[in-house]
């Protein structure tokens, strides 16, 4: 009997519903650098698709009212790993300049004493948001003693 080989698996796009769609697509592009590579405007199948380079990232619905809520099961958050901590840097003055809100001041570790971190907060409709590196945040104090950073507890 021949044991068959799991393929590898990754994250292809990954989709979000917005409230918003011309107002996703503005924060998105600019903290993110994303480029809007297809779009509709009509009514009940507004979306755009967001790519870094030829790789679609993502892509936004407006298929939803009222606020992102953590209380439902779905979607935690949403991360993105960037190369180094001065990339996370970069992205964290964009998304100040947007108007995000942070769930912790500055980059922080991913646990105490971790190496890896990154920052986390939200885009407009309260979607949690990581932006994070495998290096350079142990300099930092963990926010959340015994727990991950990116629980946002």
């Amino acid at each position: 009997m021949t044991t068959a080989i799991q393929p590898r698996i990754q994250t292809g796009h990954v989709g979000v519903n917005v409230t918003d769609l011309a107002r996703a697509q503005a924060f998105y592009e600019s903290v993110f650098g994303f480029e809007t590579i297809k779009k509709s405007t009509e009514s009940g199948r507004e979306y755009a698709f967001l790519a870094e380079g030829e790789t679609l990232v993502l892509t936004l619905w407006r298929q939803s009212e009222g606020r992102f809520s953590k209380s439902s099961p779905g979607l935690h958050h949403l991360s993105f790993l960037v190369p180094d901590i001065d990339a996370v840097r970069a992205i964290e003055s964009k998304a100040r300049a947007a108007g995000a809100t942070f769930a912790y001041e500055g980059v922080v570790p991913h646990a105490e004493g971790a190496q890896s971190g990154g920052i986390f907060f939200e885009d407009p409709d309260g979607v949690r948001l990581e932006v994070f590196t495998t290096t350079g945040a142990g300099e930092q104090a963990a926010p959340t003693e015994g727990a991950p950073t990116c629980g946002f507890f």
